[in-house]
């Protein structure tokens, strides 16, 4: 996220407009100017700027008819209004108006630039903000952050098996979001009125299973006092989100087909069968094919499963979400922990965009929750995120700068110095930029004073 942007100058004397669109071009915003209220305010309209800065007096009005144009036309960007008459009163109606700022002249055009990198911060913040929160609660979504075509085709298709009663199986790894998918798809169906109930195969011992998903009669085993519902009955009228199914027994797996085949499951202990109107959904990390082929899964189960078939898209398919997703855990532990709205700083997030994440969206939450922990400021850095995503984007560094000599097996002595680095860059720089010396600074990231200093020690040496 740059703070630099598109900045409208309105200001009638000639000689201090040029100098504040110089100025502001060294933090490399883009400066149209206009010379009277008129003027500014067809610009706004045809420009669309990103921040304004207008002079309080003009010849033809004054700079807050620019700021109500905006306002009427729905614009709102920073305003900023400067006057060399300030008082007290002025100040209090630019404000009253909607002026973000009041500066007075003399004006010193450090304090400027710095009012305007600041508001544009918390402008692309605000913006940034919204973004995430109209993702977040946007129904077109289905619950699932990511604007990435892999998102897009996984959103297609689960309004398309949510229109069916038949079976889905779900496959992704781990930390993909398998059971979001579920509920998305439950909540698209006819069922969405009825009850969503997840269960995590791999947490029930085999030696339970049986009872707690089909229930059981009173005195059926040992312990079994009462009566008990099982989870098909628990969950009929809606769906059953069978999670990480490749753990489920064999002897189970035939029990559930018969489920999915009948609509009808039998309890421990009981003597007939009990009707069940139940909607099944099955997730799971592994392969189930292989797992076929092992003898680990049932083939008419499997095949029952797969013919509506989801793939959750890992996280390293989804480059184009990973920011997304970071503002969106960023948001969620911030509030969780009791702080303000928190930016992630651009070494940061290039640090995330840089991660595969093995470990997909649940590690990017994790990672997130710690960088709120550690980040005492309003803005988290790369120290403030786990090692191993630290050290991915060091490594990248260090590989990006390594110099590769020419002959194999060159020695350090032949690898260029740093001045010969700079002045041989500094050299492209400029024929980049047809000897603009302005712009070369800017590109450099450094003021125009160190630029000819360069310039002229080069000349020296020729």
């Amino acid at each position: 996220m740059s703070n630099s942007g598109y900045v409208l100058l309105v200001e009638d004397d000639a000689s201090l407009r040029s100098l504040l669109q110089e100025e502001l071009a060294l933090d490399g915003h883009r400066v149209m100017v206009a010379s009277s209220a008129s003027e500014g305010m067809a610009m706004v309209l045809q420009q669309s700027p990103d921040l304004v800065v207008s002079d309080l007096r003009l010849p033809d009005g004054d700079g807050l008819q620019v700021l109500r144009r905006m306002q009427a036309e729905g614009r709102t960007v920073p305003f900023i209004v400067i006057t060399a008459f300030g008082t007290v009163d002025q100040a209090v109606d630019a404000l009253q108006a909607g002026a973000d700022d009041f500066l007075t002249k003399p004006l010193s055009t450090d304090h400027l630039r710095l009012k305007v990198k600041r508001l544009l911060a918390h402008a692309a913040l605000s913006d940034e903000l919204a973004r995430y929160r109209s993702q977040s609660n946007n129904p077109e979504t289905l619950g699932l952050m990511g604007e990435s075509p892999a998102m897009d085709r996984l959103r297609q298709e689960i309004r398309q098996v949510a229109r069916s009663d038949a079976a889905v199986l779900i496959n992704g790894e781990s930390g993909t979001g398998k059971e979001l998918v579920a509920h998305a798809i439950h909540n698209e169906s006819d069922r969405r009125d009825g009850p969503f109930i997840p269960v995590n195969c791999a947490g029930i011992p085999p030696e339970l299973m049986e009872s707690e998903f089909f229930g059981h009669e009173a005195g059926a085993f040992t312990g079994a006092r009462q009566t008990r519902k099982g989870l098909f009955a628990e969950a009929s009228g809606g769906t059953l989100l069978l999670d990480e199914i490749g753990e489920m027994p064999l002897a189970l797996q035939a029990k559930l087909l018969r489920v999915l085949q009948e609509g009808k499951v039998k309890p421990v202990g009981a003597e007939r069968e009990e009707a069940v109107d139940v909607r099944i959904l099955a997730a799971t990390h592994v392969h189930l094919a292989d797992a076929v082929g092992r003898n680990e899964f049932r083939e008419d189960l499997y095949y029952r499963l797969e013919t509506l078939m989801l793939s959750v898209p890992p996280l390293r398919q989804r480059d184009d979400d990973i920011e997304l997703l970071a503002m969106h855990f960023l948001r969620q532990s911030a509030d969780r922990h009791g702080r303000g709205f928190l930016r992630l700083g651009d070494s940061a997030r290039q640090a995330l965009m840089d991660y595969p994440f093995p470990g997909n969206v649940r590690e990017l939450a994790s990672a997130i929750e710690r960088a709120v922990t550690f980040c005492d400021g309003d803005t988290v850095q790369p120290e403030h995120l786990p090692d191993r995503i630290r050290k991915r984007q060091l490594d990248a560094a260090s590989n990006t700068a390594a110099v590769n000599p020419e002959q194999p097996g060159a020695g350090l002595s032949e690898w260029p110095t740093l001045e010969v680095l700079q002045r041989d860059y500094v050299a492209k720089v400029m024929t980049a930029v047809e000897g603009n010396k302005r712009r070369a600074a800017q590109v450099l990231g450094i003021n125009r004073r160190t630029l000819y200093r360069w310039l002229e020690s080069e000349e020296k040496e020729r």
